[in-house]
Formats: C-alpha cells, sequence, structure tokens
C-alpha cells in the first residue's frame, strides 16, 4: 500500500505514546502474558514488527521492524534490533525456534510473502506466534449498533462484507491515519499451510477487565473478540 510505511514513520509517536510501556490495557492484561506464555522454552526467538520492542524485551527476542522511528526507540529501550520489513528477513534459514507477530499481519500487503519468510527462517519443530486484530473487527462497516428504533432497542455488533479484502488509510485519531488491511481468516491459514506451518492452537479470548471498564456503554462487549491468537508448528522434515 503506497505510503504506509510513511504513515508509520510519521505516527510512530502515536504507537509509542498509546500502546506501550503499560499505557493499553489489552496489551498489558492480555497480549503481552499471552505472548510470554506461549514462547516459554523457545531458546532463539523473532519478534516481527516489534514496533518499540516490548514483546523482544519481554522474551529476549530479536526484533525487527520497517520503521526507523520505531527501531530507534527500542533500541533506547533496550536489546537487539534491525530495521527491516516481514517480507525480506535478514536472517539465515532455520535460524530460529520461535517467532512472533504481534497486531502486525493487518498493516502490511505482502502477507503471502512475509509467511514464507518466517517459515524459512523458523527451524523444524518450532512455533510460529500469530497475533491478530480479529478480523470481525477489522471487516468495513463492522461496529456496535445501538438500535433505538426496535422495541424493546437492542444493541449488536454489526460484520460488514467479510469475505471482501479490504485496504485503506484509517483515522485512528484525529489527523492521525494509520494502513489497515482486512483479510479473510481463509486468507492466512491458507498461506500458512502451503508453508507448512500447521495451526495447533487458536484462541479468541474475551477482552480483559481493563478494556471493558472503558466501555461501560456496551453490556455485551465481553461476548466479541478482539484478539485472534494461532500457534502453528512447522512441520518437521519428511524421514526425521
Amino acid at each position: 500500500m503506497s505510503g504506509s510505511t510513511d504513515l508509520w514513520e510519521t505516527h510512530a509517536d502515536w504507537w509509542q505514546e498509546g500502546f506501550t510501556e503499560g499505557h493499553d490495557p489489552e496489551y498489558t492484561e492480555q497480549i503481552l502474558p499471552m505472548a510470554v506464555a506461549q514462547l516459554e522454552g523457545c531458546r532463539r526467538i523473532l519478534d516481527v514488527g516489534t514496533g518499540d520492542g516490548q514483546i523482544a524485551r519481554l522474551v529476549d527476542a530479536v526484533g525487527i521492524d520497517p520503521t526507523e522511528a520505531q527501531i530507534r526507540v527500542a533500541r533506547d529501550r533496550g536489546g537487539v534490533y534491525a530495521r527491516a520489513g516481514a517480507a525480506r528477513l535478514p536472517f539465515a534459514d532455520e535460524s530460529f525456534d520461535g517467532v512472533v507477530a504481534c497486531l502486525v499481519f493487518e498493516h502490511i500487503t505482502d502477507y503471502a510473502e512475509a509467511i514464507a519468510e518466517i517459515a524459512r527462517v523458523l527451524e523444524p519443530g518450532g512455533q510460529f506466534n500469530f497475533f491478530l486484530n480479529h478480523p470481525l473487527l477489522q471487516t468495513p462497516g463492522s461496529g456496535w449498533i445501538d438500535d433505538q428504533i426496535l422495541e424493546p432497542p437492542e444493541q449488536y455488533w454489526r460484520i460488514g462484507p467479510y469475505l471482501i479484502e479490504d485496504a485503506r488509510d484509517e483515522e485512528v485519531e484525529k489527523g492521525i491515519f494509520i494502513p489497515f488491511i482486512h483479510r479473510p481468516l481463509s486468507l492466512y491459514v491458507n498461506a500458512l499451510a502451503d508453508c507448512g506451518l500447521l495451526v495447533t492452537r487458536m484462541d479468541e479470548p474475551a477482552p480483559p477487565p481493563g478494556f471493558l471498564a472503558r466501555a461501560p456503554e456496551y453490556p455485551d462487549a465481553a461476548a466479541i473478540p478482539r484478539l485472534l491468537h494461532l500457534r502453528c508448528e512447522k512441520a518437521e522434515r519428511s524421514g526425521r
């Protein structure tokens, strides 16, 4: 998507100030603990799309990100990082036994190439932990509907045209645009399978208490997943 890297360079501080260093309850209460638990036992870990490095620091991973403004802050906060995109990883084959990508693939266009690269640098039997904003959330036109016409009134989550891949720059705050790409889950799962990355676990956790406390006007929010996690294992070579 043209200009997407420039948008991240321009608005890196939006991410660093709003979603790192304990500022976001979904990260502190849910995403970070899940990532740490899933990667337990891995010895050589790669964090793809590391941002400012908050996951990389927790699990002692090497982090990569295409955004110079993110890498600069990540290095200041501690750790080992390289500036690179997910579709061209600067590592040898089978360099890692664990890879994590957290809320990354909904922002990049070349998802199939990136998944192939992750499979390449992952050793047989290694695991890839894939965290996404749930595709239900990213479907264009989806969102809470407060229908006061019905009797009695109803609140529900409307899902837009789920099967249509859609790329756009979304205004996440006034004057701040970030690239988002909606894809149906089947595109990701099939790309993983094509590269020998087999799904061994899937999680759709309810939003954590800290997030629900910010949305008391939506009493059914606890029943709508915001996060999707897939744990994949790279198939062993035949004959082993």
